[in-house]
């Protein structure tokens, strides 16, 4: 296989999950599959060979070409959503994949056919345009605040604040509902238990089978990847699991452990149903002080 020929099957791979990110920041399909396309258009013509994570790569770029058209769209004062006859905000359905786009990638598919509610969309039209990308990047595809700071220019501090305030807005709509942090909260509380249990069969149970697992503290780019291998560790996550205290981290579902002779830790989850697909571990001061902790009732 030629070198295009690869590149752009790797980009076809991408494609929905980008077209979900562009779609969620542009509250437009048509403008959604516009900026993916300008994101190709920059990879065929950049050096793919200093791309060490294509992914991430196309992920920051579409955040940029989406950033410059939002802020176009402000420096213009357009209307920002057509209405109709009523009064009300129009707003396009997300486009969900047909069979054979499933069959072919399941974990694009399902990112695309998530739900995004009209009242979250009017929502996100409110905010700023680097509110949004920081809301839209960390809280709906768990893009890390280091990589988002070079998006919007700004430290990840700023980055944190940025997508706090913009979680601030939305609390009104279906971003977090209560229900679902229960729902969450059920999933990690059995994590917690087979890990002070040391029960290795209990963790593979609620992790997902291509689970990644990222921690500051690792070098750079270093993800630990699948359920057995996470599990493994399972004497790590018991020591953090004993005496650890549920919180919202960042609006996400997460535990935070304080250990005599060891800094204080954060481990943020992504749960999807009864599976945790993610997980963040934050050992660094800075990152953990910049971070907006909210401990849930016992």
């Amino acid at each position: 296989m030629n070198d295009d020929l690869w590149l752009a099957e790797r980009f076809e791979t991408d494609r929905p999950r980008l077209e979900a990110v562009a779609f969620r920041m542009l509250g437009s399909s048509g403008e959604a599959e516009d900026a993916v396309q300008e994101a190709w258009f920059r990879l065929a013509a950049s050096d793919t060979e200093r791309i060490e994570n294509l992914s991430g790569w196309l992920t920051t770029v579409v955040g940029r070409v989406c950033l410059d058209q939002l802020r176009r769209r402000k420096s213009r004062a357009e209307q920002p959503m057509p209405t109709s006859l009523d009064g009300t905000v129009e707003l396009e359905p997300v486009a969900l994949p047909g069979p054979a786009d499933v069959e072919a990638d399941p974990e694009s598919a399902a990112v695309i056919a998530d739900s995004v509610s009209l009242a979250l969309l009017v929502v996100l039209e409110t905010l700023e345009p680097a509110e949004r990308l920081a809301f839209v990047l960390h809280d709906m595809f768990g893009v890390p605040f280091d990589d988002i700071a070079q998006i919007v220019d700004r430290t990840p501090t700023a980055a944190r604040k940025l997508a706090s305030r913009a979680r601030a807005r939305v609390r009104g709509t279906d971003m977090p509902q209560r229900k679902e942090v229960s729902k969450q909260r059920t999933v990690v509380e059995a994590f917690l238990a087979a890990a002070r249990g040391g029960d290795f069969e209990a963790l593979v149970s609620v992790l997902d089978p291509e689970i990644t697992l990222r921690t500051d503290a690792a070098e750079v780019g270093q993800i630990i990847r699948g359920a057995a291998q996470i599990a493994g560790g399972a004497m790590t996550f018991a020591a953090m699991a004993t005496g650890a205290q549920l919180v919202l981290a960042d609006g996400k579902i997460g535990v935070i452990s304080s250990l005599p002779d060891a800094p204080t830790r954060v481990l943020v989850f992504t749960v999807e149903g009864d599976k945790i697909i993610a997980m963040e571990g934050v050992t660094n001061p800075d990152r953990v002080r910049g971070m907006e902790l909210t401990l849930l009732d016992a």
